[in-house]
């Protein structure tokens, strides 16, 4: 059993990023913060499969350079090699979900840049 709490945990960046709750041994999960034009760098994963739900805000999410709209309730999923990249347009702060599986330390790889409107 895991338990903990979001109070418990920073995020990469400070003010954003991922904040890992949960790493391994089967998956992995957490919140992500994108402050108003902030990003995430287009990444992919090799062999895990990656879900986002959006709990406030609106984000833009390229995937494989195709451009999704999320907004609260919105539920994406990345199946493993597919590249996605985040990037919040809007004037408000975005926050969502993420779950990653299985668990594979080091499964995250950078991918080409993408053109964004």
């Amino acid at each position: 059993m895991i338990k903990t709490n979001e109070s418990q945990h920073e995020y990469r960046f400070g003010d954003n990023g991922p904040k890992y709750l949960v790493r391994g041994p089967i998956c992995d999960m957490g919140v992500v913060i994108l402050q108003p034009g902030q990003s995430f760098p287009n990444h992919r994963h090799q062999q895990a499969c990656e879900i986002f739900y959006t709990l406030q805000g609106e984000v833009n999410f390229y995937l494989e350079g195709e451009l999704h709209v999320l907004q609260p309730g919105d539920v994406l999923q990345c199946e493993p090699g597919e590249a996605h990249f985040l990037v919040n347009r809007s004037s408000a702060l975005w926050k969502g979900v993420f779950v990653k599986s299985p668990h594979i330390p080091g499964d995250s790889h950078p991918a080409e840049p993408v053109a964004f409107e």
